[in-house]
C-alpha cells in the first residue's frame, strides 16, 4: 500500500512537458440534465447543435461537457451548459494573462530584476544576499546570455574574495509557495514546484536514471540539491516502472522500480520546495567557481503573508539585472502552459499596488473581470495557473472575457500568445491536417479528470468566432477520447459557419 505521506509519482508526471467518476449516462443525456441556463439563450441552428451533440457523444460516457460559441460581437451561435461551472485547469491562465495584459504598462514600469547586495555579517566577511523581484527567467545555465545568475556572481567576485553566508531573499512576495487546492502529490514534480520571488531555472532540477546490466542497480545522476536513495533495479527488456517520492520540504529523493537494460536513459524533472534557498545554493557554486571563498552557510529569508513588505528598507544593490519585457513571458505562460510563470505573474499583478500575495493578485483580477462584464458567479480562482482543484469557470465567463479582450487595443498582441492549432505550443499536435490547422488560437487545459480549450477560431467562411469548451468528470485514462470529442465539436462548428 502506498503511504499518504510519501507522494509516489508515475514517470509520466515527471518526464512529460508541463501542460496543469460520474454516473454511466451518455454525454448528451448528461448535458440535457445540466445544460439549461437561467439566462436567455439565442436561437441555435438545430443542424449545428445536432452535429456538436453527435461529436460529444463519441466521448467517454459520464463526461460532463459545456460549450459556448459566439461571434466577436457576442451573438450566441451554440450553447450547451454555458452557465454551469467547471474545473478549468490551465484555462485559468487565460484569466491571469488577460488581467496582466490589461495593466501591462504599469507592470513593466514596476518590474525589477534580481539583485545582489553585500551585507554586514558580524563575522568579518560580508554576507552575499540575492534579492528576488519575481523574475521568472533567471538562469544559471552554462550557455546563459541573458538574465544570468553568473552576472551577479561576477559582480561579487570583482568586489571581494571572501563572503560569510550566501542568502536567498524572496521577501518581495509573500511566502505562499503553494496555492490552496494544490494536490499534494504534485508538489515533488515540476508541475508543483514552489513559487518564490527568487526563482532560478524554473525552480526545477533534473535527475537522469541510466540502466546498467540486468540485475544491477541503475545509475542515477546528477541529483543537484537532493540526496538520493536509489532503489531502481535494472531488468531485462526496454520498459520501466520508475517511481519517485519525496516528503514535502525534504531533500531526500526515494527512487524505486525497474528500468530495462535495453531502455534509453530517463530524465525526471523535479520541483523545488524552497526556491530561495535553491538559488542561494546554486549561487554559492558560482561564487566558488570564481575563487570566492564561502565561510558560512546557505540560507533563505522569507516574508509571512501577513507581514508588511514596506517594513524592510530596500538594500543598496551591488549589482542588479535589468528586467525582461513581461509580454515575452506571457508567450511562455500560454504557449507552453508554464505553471510557475503564471503564478509569478499573478503575484506581480498583486505587487504593483499591494503586497504581492495571491489575494492581492486576485483583487486586481476581479476588477478586470468586472470591467470586462464577466459574471461574478461565473468564476472562482484559488491560483493563477490552474493547478488548484478549487478553481471554477463557466464557458460564458471565458467567452465573455475573450470577447472583451479581442476589442482592446492590446487584444491581438495577447491573442498571439496563445497556442495555434497544429502549429505550436500545446496545440502543436492537435488540429493538424484539419480545416482548423493554423486557424484556431486557444489555451488548453488538462488536470485530473478535466480538459478545456478556450479561444478563437476562423470558420470555413472566414468568420472569427469566440469559443470555450470544457469537459469534466472524464473517466480515468480516457482523457484522450474526451479531447477528441471536443475537437470534433469545434470542427463541426467551423464547417457550419
Amino acid at each position: 500500500m502506498r503511504s499518504l505521506l510519501f507522494p509516489f509519482l508515475p514517470l509520466a508526471a515527471l518526464a512529460a512537458p508541463v501542460h496543469a467518476a460520474a454516473a454511466e449516462t451518455s454525454p448528451v443525456a448528461a448535458q440535457a440534465a445540466v445544460g439549461s441556463s437561467s439566462l436567455p439563450v439565442a436561437a441555435q441552428d438545430p443542424k449545428v447543435r445536432d452535429a456538436v451533440e453527435k461529436a460529444l457523444a463519441s466521448g467517454p460516457a459520464g463526461t460532463r461537457y459545456g460549450i459556448l460559441v459566439t461571434t466577436l460581437e457576442g451573438r450566441e451561435l451554440l450553447a450547451i451548459a454555458p452557465d454551469q461551472r467547471f474545473m478549468p485547469a490551465s484555462n485559468t491562465k487565460v484569466f491571469t494573462t488577460i488581467t496582466a495584459y490589461a495593466g501591462l504598462a504599469a507592470l513593466d514600469a514596476a518590474a525589477q530584476g534580481t539583485g545582489v547586495a553585500l551585507e554586514s555579517s558580524g563575522h568579518g566577511a560580508p554576507d552575499a544576499a540575492l534579492f528576488g523581484r519575481g523574475d521568472a527567467r533567471l538562469s544559471s545555465a552554462e550557455d546563459c546570455t541573458r538574465d544570468c545568475l553568473a552576472t551577479l556572481a561576477d559582480a561579487v567576485a570583482a568586489r571581494t574574495r571572501k563572503v560569510h553566508d550566501v542568502i536567498g531573499d524572496d521577501t518581495w512576495f509573500a511566502d505562499e509557495r503553494w496555492s490552496p487546492g494544490m494536490s499534494w502529490n504534485n508538489i515533488p514534480s515540476r508541475y508543483g514546484t514552489g513559487i518564490s520571488a527568487l526563482t532560478l531555472d524554473d525552480n526545477e532540477v533534473a535527475v537522469t536514471i541510466t540502466p546498467a546490466a540486468a540485475g544491477q542497480a541503475a545509475g542515477v545522476g546528477p541529483a543537484a540539491f537532493y540526496r538520493v536513495e536509489n532503489g531502481v533495479k535494472t531488468v531485462p527488456g526496454s520498459g520501466n516502472t520508475l517511481e519517485v517520492s519525496r516528503l514535502p520540504m525534504s531533500d531526500v529523493l526515494v527512487l524505486t522500480g525497474t528500468i530495462g537494460a535495453e531502455a534509453a536513459a530517463v530524465t525526471l524533472h523535479l520541483g523545488i520546495d524552497d526556491p530561495a534557498r535553491w538559488t542561494a545554493w546554486r549561487f554559492r557554486q558560482l561564487l566558488e567557481a570564481r575563487g570566492v571563498r564561502v565561510g558560512g552557510q546557505v540560507r533563505a529569508r522569507h516574508r509571512a503573508p501577513q507581514a508588511d513588505p514596506a517594513a524592510t528598507a530596500p538594500p543598496a544593490m551591488l549589482a542588479q539585472l535589468p528586467p525582461l519585457p513581461l509580454a515575452e513571458d506571457m508567450r511562455i505562460i500560454n504557449k507552453l502552459s508554464q505553471n510557475l510563470h503564471a503564478e509569478l505573474m499573478l503575484r506581480r499583478v498583486g505587487r504593483v499596488a499591494g503586497s504581492g500575495s495571491i489575494a492581492d493578485g486576485q483583487a486586481v483580477l476581479r476588477k478586470v473581470m468586472a470591467e470586462a462584464g464577466v459574471p461574478q458567479e461565473g468564476y472562482f480562482f484559488a491560483d493563477g495557473s490552474g493547478m488548484s482543484s478549487y478553481n471554477r469557470i463557466s464557458p460564458r465567463a471565458a467567452v465573455t472575457l475573450l470577447g472583451w479582450a479581442a476589442r482592446q487595443p492590446w487584444g491581438m498582441a495577447w491573442r498571439e500568445t496563445l497556442p495555434v492549432g497544429g502549429v505550436d505550443g500545446t496545440l502543436r499536435g492537435r488540429f493538424r491536417d484539419t480545416p482548423l490547422g493554423g486557424k484556431l488560437f486557444a489555451k488548453t487545459g488538462s488536470l485530473n479528470a478535466s480538459r478545456a480549450l478556450s479561444g478563437y477560431l476562423v470558420t470555413a467562411r472566414g468568420q472569427t468566432l469566440v469559443f470555450s469548451t470544457i469537459a469534466n468528470d472524464v473517466p480515468d485514462e480516457r482523457d484522450g477520447e474526451a479531447t477528441a470529442a471536443m475537437d470534433k465539436a469545434l470542427l463541426a462548428v467551423a464547417a457550419a459557419y
